[in-house]
C-alpha cells in the first residue's frame, strides 16, 4: 500500500483540479441519492395515504427531476474520472519507460526484460483501473454508507439495532476478504511475469526450438507456467466466490428483519409506512456502499502490488549516469586507453578481466580475439560504457569515460552488435538511427562499403523497402550488413564490431572508397572467436591487399585474449599483441610452399600428368612435412607462451 499512496500523488497533482471537479459531482450525486427517500416516504405518508393526487404529481415530479439531474452529474463525473484516470496511466508509463532508457545493463539484469514489460503494461493497468473505480466509487460509498446510517436513525430509531448488527458483520467479511486475497494478488503478478518470460523466450527462440526438436518440450514448460497462474486465480476467485454470497446473505437477512420489526410497529401505529420504505432504502444504499467497498478490495490488492512492482523501477538509480563535473574531451580522434582495467560481474566470485592494459590508435584496427568465455564481448562493453570498470581506467579520447557525459561517449562510438536488430518501418529509417540528416547519397554510400547495396538496389522499393519487426523478412547476413551500414552512417570516431567480421572480410581494398569513407576514420575493434584466430591475427588491415604477405607486414597489431587466462578462472588476463613482422613471415613461408605446390601441379597437367617415363610422378611431400613441423612448433611456442 506504500508504494500506492506514493505513487498516486506524484503523478495527479497535475490533475488536482479534475479530481476535484470529480468528487465536487459524485458528492452533490451522492446527496442528492440520500435525499429521494425521503421523498418517496413524504408521498407515501402525504399522498397515497392520504389519496391526494395532485401532492403525488408535485413531489414525484421533483423526485423525477433530482434523479434526471443525478444521472447527468454521473456521466460528466465519470467522463472526467475517466479522462484522468488515463493521463495518469500515460504519465506513469512514460515515466517507467524514461527511467529504463537510463538503466544500464546490471539493472536490466536485475528486473529482467519480461518483468520490465509487464511492469509498463498489466501493472500500470492495473493501477489505472483501480483509479477510476476509486475517483467513481471511493467517494460515493463513504457518503452513502455514512448518509445512510444518519438518515436511517432518523427515520426511526427502533429499528437502528438492525445497523449494529449488520455492519460490524459485513466488515468483518469485507476484512477477511482482504486477507486472504492481497498476498495472492502479489502472487498473480509474479506469475504472470514468469508466463510473459516464457513466452518471450519461446517466441524469440522459436528456430532454436525447432532446431532442436524441443516443441513438446517447451509447449509442456508453458503448459506448466500457465497452469500455475490458473491456479492462483482459482483460489482468488474461491475466495470472493465465498465471501460475495455471504455478504447477499447478510443483506437478505436483514430486508427480512426490518419488514417483520417494521411491519409490527405500523400495526401498533408507532411508525408511518412511508418511514418504513425509506428505513428500507436507506439500508440498501447502504449495503450497496458495502458492496463498492468489497469491488474496490478487488482492485485495492492488486493495484497495490503493481504499484509496489512500479514504485521498484522508479525509485532505482540507474548504476551509470553522467558524472557532477563532466569532462570535455579536447580531441575526437577516437584514442582508447585501457590502464590496469579490472572487472567482475556483480555477485561473481572471481573478475572477468585483471589488469588489462592496452591502447587502440586512430587509423587502426585491432581484432579482440579468444575463446568462449574469455571476457571479450565485456571488454568491448566497457569501452562504451555499458559498465563500469571495478578497478583501473577507460580512457576515452584521453578522459575517462566516467568523467564523460554518456551521451559524449556515445555519439563517438559506432556499435555493430552480434545480434543485428532492425526496427519496423524502412531500410532508410533504419540506417538514419545514425545520422536522422544522411542524405540519400549518404545512405547508399554506407551500403556499398557494408556490401547491401545491390541487395538493397534489388528490392522494388529499394531504401523505402519495408523492414519488420527485428529485420525478419532479412536473412541473417543481409541484416547483418544494414547493421553494419547503419553504423557506417554515423561516421564514428570508433567503430565497434561484435562477431561480424566474416561479412567486412570479404570486402578488398581496391572495392573499398577511401575519400570520406568510414574505413579511413578512427579505430576500428572487432570482436572475433578463437575459431577465427589466425585470419585475425595478421588483423583487419589484410582486407585491403590481394597480397597477404604484404598485407600482413603492413598490418596494424591484432590482440588475443586467451581462454586460459582470462580472469573467470582466476588467473590474470593478458593482452597479447603478435607482431606484423613475424606474421608476415609466416605468411610468406606459406604462400611460398604453396606456390611450390601449385607449380609441381601445372607442371604435371602440362605433361599430361605423366612423366618422362609415362608414369605418374608421386607427390613431393616434403612441403607438407615442413608445414606440419612448423605447426608442432608453433604449438610449443604458443604453450610456452
Amino acid at each position: 500500500m506504500r508504494g500506492l499512496f506514493r505513487l498516486l500523488p506524484t503523478f495527479l497533482s497535475p490533475y488536482q483540479p479534475q479530481v476535484l471537479l470529480v468528487v465536487t459531482l459524485l458528492l452533490i450525486q451522492s446527496i442528492a441519492n440520500l435525499y429521494l427517500p425521503n421523498l418517496n416516504a413524504d408521498i407515501i405518508n402525504n399522498g397515497v395515504v392520504k389519496g391526494d393526487i395532485g401532492y403525488i404529481w408535485r413531489i414525484g415530479g421533483l423526485m423525477l427531476a433530482l434523479a434526471a439531474g443525478v444521472g447527468v452529474l454521473a456521466v460528466v463525473a465519470v467522463y472526467f474520472a475517466s479522462r484522468t484516470s488515463m493521463s495518469f496511466g500515460r504519465d506513469v508509463r512514460g515515466a517507467v519507460f524514461a527511467r529504463v532508457q537510463q538503466f544500464s545493463a546490471q539493472e536490466m539484469n536485475r528486473f529482467g526484460t519480461a518483468s520490465l514489460i509487464t511492469r509498463n503494461t498489466n501493472d500500470v493497468q492495473q493501477v489505472q483501473m483501480f483509479l477510476q473505480t476509486a475517483l467513481t466509487m471511493l467517494v460515493t460509498a463513504p457518503i452513502m454508507g455514512v448518509g445512510g446510517v444518519i438518515l436511517a436513525v432518523q427515520e426511526d430509531a427502533t429499528l437502528s439495532w438492525i445497523l449494529v448488527v449488520i455492519v460490524p458483520l459485513v466488515a468483518a467479511v469485507i476484512g477477511t476478504l482482504m486477507f486472504f486475497a492481497v498476498p495472492l494478488f502479489q502472487v498473480m503478478q509474479v506469475k504472470i511475469d514468469k508466463i510473459n518470460q516464457v513466452l518471450r523466450e519461446q517466441i524469440t527462440g522459436v528456430r532454436v526450438i525447432r532446431a532442436f526438436n524441443r516443441t513438446p518440450d517447451e509447449r509442456e514448460r508453458f503448459e506448466v507456467a500457465n497452469l500455475d497462474l490458473t491456479t492462483t486465480g482459482l483460489r482468488v476467485n474461491r475466495i470472493f466466490a465465498a465471501g460475495l454470497p455471504v455478504l447477499l446473505l447478510i443483506m437478505n437477512l436483514s430486508s427480512v428483519a426490518i419488514v417483520w420489526f417494521g411491519g409490527h410497529l405500523i400495526g401498533s401505529g408507532s411508525m408511518p409506512v412511508g418511514n418504513l420504505f425509506a428505513f428500507l432504502s436507506y439500508i440498501m444504499q447502504i449495503f450497496w456502499a458495502m458492496m463498492l467497498a468489497v469491488m474496490m478490495v478487488i482492485f485495492v490488492p492488486r493495484a497495490a502490488a503493481s504499484a509496489s512492482r512500479l514504485e521498484q523501477v522508479l525509485a532505482t538509480q540507474p548504476s551509470l549516469g553522467d558524472p557532477a563535473e563532466p569532462i570535455e574531451p579536447i580531441t575526437t580522434s577516437g584514442t582508447i586507453d585501457f590502464q590496469a582495467v579490472s572487472f567482475g560481474y556483480p555477485g561473481g566470485e572471481k573478475p572477468v578481466l585483471c589488469d588489462l592494459s592496452f591502447d587502440v590508435r586512430p587509423g587502426l584496427t585491432t581484432a579482440i580475439i579468444g575463446g568462449t568465455g574469455s571476457g571479450k564481448t565485456t571488454l568491448l562493453n566497457l569501452i562504451p560504457r555499458f559498465f563500469d570498470a571495478t578497478h583501473g581506467a577507460v580512457l576515452l579520447n584521453g578522459v575517462d569515460v566516467r568523467r564523460q557525459r554518456l551521451e559524449t561517449v556515445w555519439a563517438s562510438i559506432g556499435l555493430v552488435p552480434q545480434q543485428a536488430y532492425l526496427f519496423r518501418g524502412t531500410i532508410a529509417d533504419n540506417l538514419r538511427f545514425g545520422s536522422a540528416e544522411a542524405s540519400e547519397a549518404d545512405l547508399w554510400h554506407a551500403l556499398d562499403i557494408a556490401q547491401a547495396r545491390d541487395f538493397v538496389a534489388a528490392l522494388p522499393e529499394q531504401l523505402n523497402a519495408p523492414v519488420d519487426q527485428g529485420g525478419t523478412n532479412f536473412s541473417g547476413g543481409q541484416k547483418q550488413r544494414l547493421a553494419i551500414a547503419r553504423a557506417l552512417v554515423k561516421r564514428p570516431a570508433i567503430s565497434i564490431a561484435r562477431s561480424c567480421s566474416r561479412s567486412w572480410a570479404k570486402r578488398r581494398p581496391h572495392d573499398e572508397p577511401r575519400s570520406g569513407s568510414w574505413p579511413a576514420a578512427g579505430p576500428r575493434i572487432r570482436r572475433r572467436p578463437r575459431r577465427d584466430r589466425r585470419h585475425a591475427a595478421a588483423t583487419e588491415d589484410e582486407e585491403r591487399s590481394p597480397d597477404r604477405g604484404a598485407a600482413a607486414r603492413q598490418a596494424a597489431p591484432g590482440a588475443r585474449l586467451d581462454h586460459d587466462q582470462r580472469g573467470s578462472r582466476g588467473r590474470q588476463c593478458r593482452l597479447h599483441r603478435d607482431r606484423a613482422k613475424d606474421r608476415g613471415q609466416r605468411d610468406q613461408r606459406h604462400l611460398r610452399w604453396d606456390h611450390r605446390q601449385t607449380a609441381a601441379r601445372r607442371s604435371d597437367k602440362g605433361a599430361g600428368g605423366r612423366g618422362a617415363s609415362g608414369s605418374r610422378p608421386k607427390p613431393d611431400r616434403r612441403p607438407r612435412v615442413r608445414l606440419e613441423r612448423l605447426a608442432r612448433a608453433r604449438h610449443r611456442l604458443h604453450q610456452a607462451r
